[in-house]
């Protein structure tokens, strides 16, 4: 059952309780990127493993997750070739009452370093989950850029 998380704003991205950070380069342009960070909703299940739907919606996206998990979010920052950053406002993921992802992006040389940061907050059985799920989640990350980058590259 879907439940209304707290409605948190890009400064949690600093104060949340668990704060998980990943960085990757990419070959592709800040733009390139950003479009198919931001604009290129439905692409994300070809090259983030773990999303299996992601539809746009008038205020941001939803987005299923393999195991069934659904979020609804709304773009809190969309700064092209910069930053991307979301919060999710409804999800039946069990255990969480504040969620916000962001994505920075930056130019080095002709590619993007990009950070993706998770922001978030919950039970304390979550925290500690989320907190022992970083390396996982880092290989997802990481995997995500490569495919990403790959997808990006035949473009």
């Amino acid at each position: 059952m879907a439940r209304q998380l707290h409605s948190v704003e890009l400064d949690f991205a600093e104060s949340a309780p668990v704060r998980l950070a990943y960085t990757g380069l990419l070959s592709a342009p800040p733009e390139a990127v950003y479009r198919a960070l931001a604009t290129e909703t439905e692409s994300w299940p070809e090259w983030f493993s773990e999303v299996t739907a992601a539809t746009p919606t008038p205020e941001g996206r939803t987005v299923r997750l393999k195991g069934g998990a659904r979020f609804r979010e709304t773009v809190l920052a969309a700064q092209p070739d910069v930053l991307y950053a979301y919060r999710t406002d409804e999800t039946d993921a069990p255990g969480v009452h504040a969620l916000l992802e962001a994505w920075r992006l930056a130019p080095v040389g002709n590619g993007t370093r990009v950070r993706w940061t998770v922001a978030t907050d919950g039970t304390a059985v979550y925290r500690t989950v989320l907190r022992l799920a970083r390396p996982a989640m880092g290989r997802t990350f990481r995997q995500a850029v490569r495919a990403l980058d790959r997808r990006l590259a035949k473009a």
